[in-house]
Order: structure tokens, then sequence, then C-alpha cells
């Protein structure tokens, strides 16, 4: 018979580790870069920028459209780069509290 306690146990030590998980997304830290290294981004797990390093040779004003396409594309990368992480990770800490659910996809909480 279904147990309806041990299921709501389940649902919120789901919850915690959940809140837990997305807490701890701020400690992930992922960097790309863009130009062979001239431009370096790194970002948290929570998709923030946290560090923009650009190398001094690009800063010139006839480079500027360069170095502004240098610096989407090494955000973007780190972005990519750090939801990888992020996913592996909140994988890691649900795993075993539900049982394999086809279609149930915790991914879209990153």
């Amino acid at each position: 018979m279904f147990d309806m306690m041990n299921m709501l146990g389940k649902v919120k030590e789901l919850q915690a580790k959940m809140k837990e998980a997305q807490d701890n997304l701020e400690h992930l830290i992922e960097t790309a870069e863009s130009g062979a290294g001239m431009v370096k981004v790194t970002v948290n797990g929570k998709k923030q920028v946290i560090r923009l390093e650009i190398d001094p040779d690009l800063i010139k004003p006839e480079d500027r459209q360069v170095l502004q396409d240098l610096v989407v594309a090494a955000i973007n990368k780190a972005i990519t780069n750090v939801e990888e992480k992020a996913k592996e990770e909140l994988k890691k800490s649900t795993q075993g509290l539900l049982p394999n659910i086809p279609g149930f996809d915790l991914s879209s909480l990153v």
C-alpha cells in the first residue's frame, strides 16, 4: 500500500536538499576564455559574472568591436560550462531521494 507519510517525508527531504544544492551553487566557479586567452570570464553557479580579465593589448580604440565580441563569447562559454557543473551538483545532491520517474527532470530548477 502507498505510504503517504513516507512520501511526504521524502518530499520534505528533497526540498531541503534542493535548497542546500541551490545555496551551494554560489561556490561553484567556472572560468572560460576567448581569443586564445586574451579575454577570461569567471562565473559562479548562479550565473553571475564575478571576474573579467582583459589582456592589455586588446584595449585599443580601433579594436573595440573585437573586444566586445570576445567578452560576449567568454561570458557565454563560462555560463554554459557552469550550467553543466550545476546540473551535476544538483544530481549528486538529490540522488536516491526520489524514484527514477521518466520525464521528471530537475535540471530546470537550476
